[in-house]
């Protein structure tokens, strides 16, 4: 299928933006080669990488779902495309700023807002159909563009945001035909384009047909979303107007973590091996596989569903530690969905719930005890002309500096030491990935007099690291606060790896 209609449609809009002051810059990442003088004495990298793309998105790591739409005032989780566009009736004006503060008082960067799922129904004035929401006669829907609301409420609140536009579309009569591609779901995706390029993901749903009032022919249709939807094509269009954009899913530049449980595999690779790989595999990556694709964890704050329902209450703070822990704690990033019900606001069962998690999340994960402690290393490269590898990077709390062993070093000792006892629960750590995730083994030992050390977390897998991974010291995720550990030290061994391990950060709480 060609999309030079996209193309078209896209580099008009890039032109536009660039016209009124956004920046057109392709970034690309440079690697030592052996043609390139290695004057910073960096170490060599491991394929995959992440593009720099990529790199942004996983920096993101918690942010929120809002499922929102026709499903809310119809009670259903997959309308069929045949609602009247009335029943869309808010009982106030919908405040996207609302959804975006609530979640920011939980520690979330940012949100992806559902303006179309599978029912076809658009909330913004799409001029692919006439099944959006300015066609509702409602008072409270007249007037509002929730893709439009949403694009400026983040931006001044400074967070990240993105549109979920779904591929499959239950009203369409035109959906199985090369048509509804080029004059449906590709203009969507250029008009959503165009609310900002900053945007930092767009989702597309691996659903592909089925059943649907298509139009009034009331059939079942299916496709193959390999191919229907040329997703290269749609991949490159997206990216030269929003260069930092990740297409989720179907758009294949992050994974599916394989569940909607809320959790990664312990041993999590970024490592996949695009189309081939099975989707249950999503929990664990492929240590050797050919492409980066970090896994994304999709899970509901509520107990009934996707869409708000009424009765439906969130999870337990507690809760929502553990997941946090098995998510953004094992490579992963965190999509937790938040609904707004009738009101067009997340109601205040969730308000509450989401803003005693962040405090929550506040008081076990800030204070940082490694800024106080003497850090020392087994081995550390030689500096470059103007980089350091010193241990010492591993607390400065910069993504860009990093501890580096020397070459060959695959068995190495990070030691933490304080003068005085301190209570301990959590280590991360996080590996500098723009050079590829390494470690394959680790160990988490402690020391109350010094010298005498004890291992810690011997109930959890301590095989891969990643961007970030949270060990609870206890074993425990699901009651890791505990009472914790008197230490007058902490030491890191890693054991082995794909070659000399690279570290950004590690922190010990």
């Amino acid at each position: 299928m060609n999309n030079r209609f996209l193309h078209g449609v896209l580099t008009a809009l890039a032109l536009t933006a660039s016209a009124t002051g956004f920046a057109q810059t392709n970034t690309v990442m440079t690697l030592q080669t052996q043609n390139v003088p290695n004057t910073e004495n960096e170490p060599r990298p491991v394929f995959p990488v992440p593009t720099d793309r990529q790199w942004k998105w996983q920096q993101t790591e918690f942010y929120a779902f809002f499922h929102y739409g026709m499903n809310t005032y119809t009670n259903k989780e997959w309308g069929k495309g045949d609602e009247n566009v009335n029943i869309f009736n808010p009982t106030e004006k919908p405040d996207p700023k609302q959804w975006l503060e609530v979640v920011k008082e939980a520690g979330m960067k940012g949100g992806i807002a559902v303006v179309k799922h599978h029912d076809g129904f658009c909330l913004w004035p799409t001029t692919t159909t006439d099944h959006n929401i300015s066609r509702s006669s409602s008072p409270n829907a007249q007037g509002v563009n929730i893709a439009d609301l949403f694009a400026k409420a983040a931006q001044e609140l400074k967070m990240k945001y993105g549109f979920y536009v779904s591929p499959w579309d239950r009203n369409s009569g035109l959906y199985g035909t090369d048509k509804y591609v080029k004059d449906v779901f590709l203009k969507q995706c250029a008009e959503l384009a165009q609310y900002g390029s900053d945007q930092f993901e767009m989702w597309f749903d691996g659903a592909n047909g089925g059943d649907g009032y298509y139009g009034g022919k009331n059939k079942v249709i299916n496709i193959d979303r390999a191919t229907y939807y040329d997703v290269p094509n749609l991949r490159d269009s997206i990216h030269k107007l929003s260069p930092n954009i990740i297409l989720w899913g179907v758009g294949g530049e992050a994974r599916w973590i394989g569940n909607e449980d809320g959790w990664a595999g312990e041993t999590n690779w970024c490592n996949e091996n695009r189309g081939t790989a099975p989707e249950r595999n999503g929990m664990y990556g492929t240590e050797n596989g050919w492409f980066w694709l970090p896994g994304e964890s999709d899970a509901k704050f509520t107990d009934q569903g996707w869409f708000w329902h009424p009765g439906c209450e969130p999870m337990t703070a507690e809760r929502t530690f553990q997941m946090y822990l098995e998510t953004v704690g094992r490579n992963a990033t965190l999509i937790l969905n938040c609904p707004p019900d009738r009101s067009g606001k997340i109601p205040q069962n969730q308000a509450r719930r989401l803003k005693e998690f962040g405090t929550m999340l506040k008081n076990r994960l800030s204070n940082n005890l490694a800024k106080t402690a003497a850090v020392e290393a087994t081995s550390t490269r030689a500096n470059g002309q103007t980089r350091t590898y010193a241990a010492g990077n591993l607390i400065d709390e910069n993504a860009d500096t990093y501890w580096a062993a020397e070459d060959e070093v695959k068995d190495v000792t990070l030691t933490f030491k304080w003068n005085n006892s301190q209570t301990v629960r959590y280590v991360t750590l996080q590996e500098y990935v723009r050079l590829g995730q390494r470690v394959k083994s680790f160990s988490i030992e402690y020391t109350t007099d010094g010298s005498t050390w004890k291992p810690l977390a011997s109930k959890v897998k301590l095989t891969t690291i990643g961007y970030k991974r949270i060990i609870p010291l206890n074993g425990s995720t699901s009651n890791s606060y505990g009472d914790g550990f008197d230490a007058k030290g902490i030491r890191i061994h890693i054991k082995d790896a794909k070659a000399c391990p690279v570290l950004s950060e590690i922190a010990i709480y």
